[in-house]
């Protein structure tokens, strides 16, 4: 039988967990997202305390902004921790009064009133639960990165030019434009208190987190917004008693939302916006926090539920604006303030809220003690951190600094919808240009005629495409460069005919992109073309051979260079990094055909990928990913005659091109990374101890290259016991030499699914001989030796796997959120925690590991899904496999 192919059984009921397994119990609650429990532990108390201590003046300083009652910025935050911190998608945002928001709430203020911008807040929050419960959540980030960071950082802009009036002393206008052309005025009639306060608070905020030496560690961990409001609060007791103060009323002239007044189309555009902007910030939040708590030590890389978030963020702007408070959005500030402070899960989220709803009853005396130009200042300082230079960096990067510029102007000068409408209108426009907009060039270089295509070639660039090429002579050597991503079948079509009319006429014509190299094709879209194979294809069992070889005997043309008769030769496979059955004629001038595609790279995908020229791309160094696509052999590649006619037997075609393949696109691009690699040695960073299956590729699945892994492989990625291979200590010696010599920092076990070794000790255990107490059961006796085969011998080290996986006394080890499907599942998870215990008893290892040098994993890869796991802690010998998340 294969070594690790799944095979069936007669009987489906033999692989039951209910038949084999006998489960006696369920696994054990919580940990796993089945049983969830709100459970209070230490790091998240002192999360939510300092998330607290942030929010408290945050939460004012946005009331006092917007012109709301201050009241409503309190009862905000308290909603959104413990609403949205409930039902959110996001374990560690934290949501409350929305700083995005400020421009558009302060707009609605004055147009409807207080009341009814409550009203407007219910709608924009039963309408984000209307658009969560449809799942669209992903769809709202369909927009160009470069319009949303766009439309914060005018919101950014048009805070900060208000709070400037309040930090001067003063009284903020109606709009941006207002506030901007009012600042000479302004600095004109300045009061000095007020600005002395403003410029406390931001000198604090920027100076608090620089702090050095151990005071500065001790003192941050006070917030900084804290810090600085403090600080204000007791220069302004001393030196300015009479400055502006924050004022609370009293509950009992707490406003609530009326049945909205107005213009139909005016409400239903602000329902509109405050949903659209609240939503934009928390989806943008969330999947910051998540960035935030991956890379923090021990983060399992888990996401957020984007859809449950936009509905957690329905339901608390729906409560919060039936309570009479501002709109609720995650933030940014308070989402980060509580990962860096420890939080665990979603209770610190809650608990904060708890505080702020206790802070609005108790602490009304300190509170008022605040005074508004401390406020506005942090305000002022959020503001402008909306306005991020990673951000303008990235968007200048990627060419779309125009749409950016133009939805900062948009958002500032007419309001956010209005913004988010020149943004997007820049967008499609200059992406229009960029799309019609190609540079045609033709020059004679010593005899050669180099056309240059640069931009995309469409059916608008077919006129001077085909003027261009009409100029150069008949019989000439000629170049085309395409340097663009992408050609339609009008600017193909157009392409083709020439080539072939001027072959004719004993031309010739190469064909290079933008890397310059001679003899780079031109392959068919995907559309076109079979769309089954990938760079990896001459390793998969697939039937694309099938059909070019049925297309080569109905008439397709099909051939071989190198091979003295075509119709005979197979025909080449086609997809990306392939070149299919073309029309070329068969003289020796052309060194390439013209094929419909995007680009001439596009046939070699190694240089296509983000990781083309890195030389640990696995699509370059792995030797079988590497060496994959399958092109038909030009003479410059074609194989010596005794290679050729190898190649001709249907066993060793694959290996013939996918060498041939790999000799002319992979070795000019990682020799001189082998040639470094030869020099100094290898020096890997890791042992990969995993099953022989064919399906898996080391290196592609960990995006690894030449020297970083050292991979050992068995059937069933199996770790013998110390002294259990009677004949074969070569798994023992590869893990001593990775320990000892080469002095690997970690060594991770991988399983996967479908294992045929594991489906074999399922369907038909090794018979175990009867041992003494203590005895490995995996150790063969000389008897059983003589009466198995090799391959039944080498199972024998998966019984303790299979033991472990019916013994009543091991907990099932299991994929976070779901049980196993079957039981070879079952076993494959837990045979990768039990190779994990065999190494811990080698020597080498157990050393490593007691001078803190060496870190264990187990990793499961599901075959089907193309999803990894990694086992959460590798030092329960009863995990948990998480979900590994895109980075």
């Amino acid at each position: 039988m294969p070594a690790c192919v799944p095979t069936r059984t007669e009987n489906p009921s033999d692989y039951s967990p209910s038949t084999r397994v006998r489960p006696s119990r369920r696994p054990p609650p919580g940990g796993d997202g089945h049983r969830p429990r709100f459970r209070i532990s230490g790091a998240d108390l002192s999360a939510s305390i300092t998330v607290f201590l942030i929010a408290v003046p945050m939460s004012l300083g946005l009331a006092v902004a917007i012109g709301a009652p201050l009241e409503a910025g309190l009862l905000a935050a308290a909603v959104g921790g413990i609403v949205a911190g409930l039902l959110g998608g996001s374990a560690l945002q934290v949501s409350g009064p929305s700083a995005g928001l400020t421009v558009v709430t302060a707009g609605l203020i004055q147009d409807y009133g207080w009341r009814t911008t409550c009203a407007i807040t219910v709608g924009a929050g039963l309408l984000q639960l209307v658009l969560g419960s449809l799942r669209t959540a992903r769809s709202a980030l369909a927009v160009s990165p470069a319009i949303v960071h766009g439309t914060l950082a005018g919101i950014g802009v048009a805070i900060a030019l208000a709070q400037l009036h309040i930090v001067l002393g003063g009284t903020p206008q109606s709009s941006a434009v207002a506030n901007a052309l009012a600042l000479p005025g302004q600095f004109a009639r300045v009061a000095p208190a007020a600005p002395l306060i403003g410029l406390l608070t931001i000198a604090v905020l920027v100076l608090w987190p620089r702090i050095p030496g151990r005071a500065g560690r001790a003192l941050r961990r006070i917030p900084a917004a804290l810090a600085s409001v403090a600080a204000a609060t007791a220069l302004a007791a001393v030196a300015a008693p009479g400055i502006a103060r924050v004022d609370l009323p009293s509950w009992k002239a707490h406003a609530l939302p009326e049945l909205p007044h107005g213009p139909v189309l005016g409400l239903l555009g602000a329902v509109f916006t405050v949903m659209l902007v609240a939503s934009l910030e928390s989806l943008l939040s969330a999947m910051a926090v998540d960035k935030l708590t991956a890379d923090r030590p021990g983060g399992t890389g888990r996401r957020a539920d984007l859809d449950r978030e936009l509905r957690g963020q329905g339901i608390a702007n729906t409560v919060s604006g039936l309570l009479g408070g501002l709109p609720v959005s995650g933030g940014a500030v308070r989402g980060t303030a509580n990962v860096r402070a420890g939080a665990t899960g979603r209770t610190s989220t809650v608990l904060h809220g708890v505080w702020m709803l206790l802070a609005a009853g108790l602490l009304v005396g300190v509170l008022e003690w605040m005074p508004l130009a401390a406020l506005a200042a942090l305000v002022m300082v959020v503001g402008l951190q909306m306005v991020s230079y990673a951000h303008i960096r990235n968007v200048h990067r990627h060419r779309e600094f125009p749409a950016y510029g133009a939805t900062v102007a948009g958002v500032v000068g007419f309001g956010v919808l209005e913004g988010v409408t020149v943004g997007i209108a820049v967008a499609v426009g200059t992406a229009l240009h960029r799309l019609t907009r190609t540079r045609i060039t033709l020059h004679d270089d010593s005899g050669t005629h180099r056309l240059r295509a640069r931009g995309q070639l469409t059916f608008l660039a077919v006129p001077r495409l085909s003027r261009t090429l009409g100029q150069i002579p008949p019989g000439a050597n000629a170049v085309v460069e395409l340097d663009g991503s992408f050609m339609d079948h009008a600017a193909y079509e157009t392409l083709q005919h020439w080539q072939e009319a001027h072959v004719a006429q004993g031309g010739t014509v190469d064909v290079t992109g933008r890397t310059g190299r001679t003899g780079s094709r031109i392959v068919e879209p995907t559309s076109a073309a079979h769309t089954c194979c990938r760079p990896w294809t001459p390793w998969r069992n697939h039937h694309c051979d099938d059909r070019a070889l049925d297309s080569a005997g109905t008439g397709g043309p099909a051939s071989v260079a190198g091979s003295p008769d075509s119709d005979s030769a197979p025909a080449p496979r086609s997809g990306p990094g392939s070149t299919p059955p073309s029309t070329t004629s068969r003289s020796a001038a052309p060194r390439t055909a013209v094929h419909p595609a995007t680009t001439p790279e596009k046939t070699m995908p190694h240089a296509t990928t983000p990781r083309a020229q890195e030389p640990h791309s696995p699509a370059v160094q792995d030797g079988t990913s590497g060496a994959a696509p399958a092109t038909s052999l030009t003479p410059a590649t074609s194989l010596t005659p005794a290679a050729s006619a190898a190649s001709q037997r249907p066993g060793s075609r694959q290996l013939a091109s996918g060498l041939s393949s790999f000799q002319r696109d992979t070795a000019p691009l990682v020799r001189d990374e082998l040639a470094r690699l030869a020099r100094e040695g290898q020096q890997p960073s890791q042992l990969f101890l995993t099953c022989a299956d064919s399906r898996l590729v080391t290196s592609m699945i960990t995006s690894s290259g030449p020297g970083d892994l050292f991979t050992v492989r068995n059937v069933g990625n199996f770790v013998p016991l110390p002294g259990a291979e009677a004949s074969d200590d070569s798994v023992a010696a590869a893990i001593e030499y990775a320990v000892d010599i080469l002095r690997v920092e970690s060594i991770t076990v991988c399983g996967h699914s479908g294992c045929g070794a594991m489906t074999a000790l399922l369907n038909d255990p090794p018979d175990a001989p009867s041992t003494p107490a203590g005895t490995s059961t995996s150790t063969p006796t000389s008897t059983s030796s003589a009466a198995s085969t090799p391959l039944r011998r080498w199972l024998r080290h998966g019984q303790p796997s299979l033991d472990r996986m019916l013994s009543r006394h091991h907990s099932w080890a299991r994929i976070s959120g779901r049980m196993p499907a079957d039981a070879v599942e079952q076993l494959c998870l837990t045979n990768v925690i039990q190779q994990l215990e065999h190494l811990r008893a080698h020597e080498s290892v157990a050393r490593r590991l007691a001078e803190g040098m060496l870190e264990l994993h187990g990793m499961y890869f599901h075959v089907g899904e193309a999803q990894a796991y990694l086992l959460t802690d590798s030092h329960e010998l009863d995990g948990v496999f998480a979900q590994v998340a895109p980075a």
